[in-house]
């Protein structure tokens, strides 16, 4: 069973939106960690690894709508959820 599969459930996309961002980093065993990466353009990275785990790397000093807003796009990506279309501009790249 996949990762995305195992989070497409119909209460999880929701609240991806109206959960508190802590309870959906506990929720799907992701570690929010301070990224060193300092070009404004980048807005943080969802890394899966077998031995570390879920990470959620964001830049410190964000605003915290900013972060809050990144990290819901980043996770919903991440985990292959069904999320709310990005606005124009904003992508996310997986790798």
């Amino acid at each position: 069973m996949s990762v995305a599969s195992t989070y497409r459930r119909p209460y999880v996309v929701p609240r991806l939106l109206t959960a508190p961002l802590p309870e959906l980093l506990t929720h799907f065993e992701v570690e929010l960690t301070d990224s060193t990466v300092a070009d404004p353009g980048f807005l943080g990275a969802f890394v899966e690894h077998p031995a570390s785990g879920r990470r959620l790397l964001m830049p410190a000093g964000r605003s915290t709508f900013e972060r809050d807003t990144a990290a819901r796009m980043l996770l919903a990506a991440g985990l292959g959820l069904d999320g709310p279309p990005l606005p124009p501009g904003l992508e996310v790249t997986q790798l």
